[in-house]
Formats: C-alpha cells, sequence, structure tokens
C-alpha cells in the first residue's frame, strides 16, 4: 500500500475516533427575565436584556461574546451583541445583560401588528441568539413564549 494511501487512512481513523469520543450535550435553558431601558440616541432606543441561562450539563461553558435577537408576532423588534465574556457552571446557572436596539420602524411595524391583540395579551415571542466560543464551543439558544404586556392601573 502506498505511503499516501496509509497516511489518508491513518487520519480517517484518527478523525472518526476523535468524533466517536464526543458526547452529546444538552441544550441550554433560557429565560427573559427582564428588559430595562438604557440611554438610546435619535429615532434609536436602548435596552438591557436580562437572561438567564442554565447548563443542565456536567461540564463548564466558557464563551466570549452573545448574539441576541428578540422576535414579537413573528417580527424582529430587539436585536443585540456583546463581547462580554464568562462561564456557566456545570449544573449551574448565570444572569446575563445583553444590549439591544430598537429601531423606530421595528416600533411601528410592532405597534401596527400589535393592533390585532386585545390590551397587548397574549402576543407570541421568540428569543434565538447563541453564546460564542470558537468554532465548536458555539452554543445556540431559543426560547418561545407569550408576552403579556402590563396593564394600566384602574381608577
Amino acid at each position: 500500500m502506498p505511503t499516501l494511501m496509509r497516511t489518508l487512512l491513518l487520519s480517517l481513523l484518527v478523525t472518526l475516533s476523535a468524533c466517536s469520543s464526543l458526547h452529546p450535550r444538552d441544550p441550554l435553558r433560557i429565560e427573559l427575565v427582564g428588559i430595562e431601558p438604557l440611554p438610546g440616541e435619535g429615532l434609536e432606543a436602548r435596552f438591557a436584556i436580562k437572561l438567564r441561562v442554565q447548563n443542565p450539563n456536567n461540564s463548564t461553558i466558557d464563551f466570549n461574546g452573545v448574539d441576541l435577537e428578540l422576535r414579537v408576532n413573528n417580527q424582529p423588534l430587539l436585536s443585540g451583541v456583546s463581547p462580554q465574556s464568562g462561564q456557566i457552571p456545570r449544573y449551574g446557572e448565570a444572569l446575563l445583560n445583553v444590549p439591544v436596539s430598537l429601531s423606530a420602524y421595528a416600533a411601528l411595524r410592532q405597534a401596527w401588528a400589535a393592533a390585532g391583540y386585545q390590551n397587548g395579551q397574549g402576543l407570541p415571542y421568540e428569543l434565538r441568539g447563541k453564546l460564542a466560543n470558537g468554532l465548536f464551543g458555539t452554543w445556540r439558544f431559543n426560547d418561545f413564549g407569550t408576552l403579556n404586556w402590563p396593564q394600566p392601573p384602574t381608577q
């Protein structure tokens, strides 16, 4: 057998054995726990989205960047990125604050779409994002639910 063929075969075997040693990871649990106002510019509003990230795995998750998008009523509403880094301990949790932006156009589109919902109740939302840590260390997440905007006080 030629040397090149042996080298390719050995490389293939090493690659396959490395892949078989990888164990499946459970998905992260992400909860939207708050939205706080930040100073904005011009027609843009800024907020800090607070997320609770739970790690149901037996290994610590390191991350060095966050990407986030909040869609309400199947329309993009808020999006943002952050270069923050940190760790989520094994079988542990962490709170993350991610700055996001709301454009005037997105706000108008949401107001128009929300007109079909009674008093801002039951609006479907989807939270999508990722915790980045290199090529194989990125954790993607999704969270779904309904938003119920606070009602004004009754007199």
